[in-house]
């Protein structure tokens, strides 16, 4: 069984791409569990005093610890300001503080959903070049960007209801666990 978690760049109660992230179990090829990450809103912003005087806060080694016990990470994130939310980044700058780097050698794949056309490019450049530094496995192909993204989902059920972009997300699932399998599962 392959198991991975997601990281959703967003905080909006009800958020897209929470809805897409939310989504990913019912749509996983057989043998991959999916499910959500710890929180990343309740971790302080960044600051190397807080790390030198008290250590790093327990929601940053919830979060660490999670991925650690993953095959993989999802992250599902909306595109702020041509780039990622800052909470989102917050959470990869505390992450990456960490010795025995979590991401290190971790497959990862991205998505992203906006209100606009492009679906968030922006932001996924943004965080492959963080992945870069981390020494993560970021998943290319297909890439899934789910733009005109509040026409593709039920607001009130919370679902995601585009069978287009249902069918790219299990495409990108599949190649995923195809990744996961040829580095081998956890790192």
């Amino acid at each position: 069984m392959t198991t991975v978690i997601t990281i959703c760049g967003s905080l909006r109660t009800g958020s897209y791409n929470a809805i897409v992230a939310r989504s990913l179990p019912a749509l996983a090829p057989a043998g991959m569990t999916i499910e959500g990450s710890p929180p990343i809103g309740t971790m302080p912003l960044y600051n190397a005093d807080v790390q030198n005087e008290a250590g790093f806060p327990v929601p940053v080694m919830a979060l660490c610890d999670a991925i650690r016990a993953a095959d993989g990470v999802i992250i599902v994130t909306p595109e702020y300001n041509y780039s990622c939310p800052g909470v989102l980044k917050n959470a990869i700058d505390w992450v990456s503080r960490v010795p025995d780097q979590p991401f290190a050698n971790k497959p990862v794949a991205l998505q992203s959903a906006s209100q606009g056309p492009l679906g968030g490019p922006r932001a996924q450049y943004h965080i492959r070049q963080m992945l870069i530094f981390l020494d993560a496995f970021t998943f290319n192909k297909p890439e899934v960007f789910i733009g005109n993204v509040k026409a593709k989902v039920d607001e009130a059920s919370g679902e995601l209801t585009d069978e287009p972009t249902r069918a790219i997300i299990r495409q990108q699932l599949e190649g995923f666990a195809k990744l996961i399998g040829r580095l081998g599962g956890k790192s």
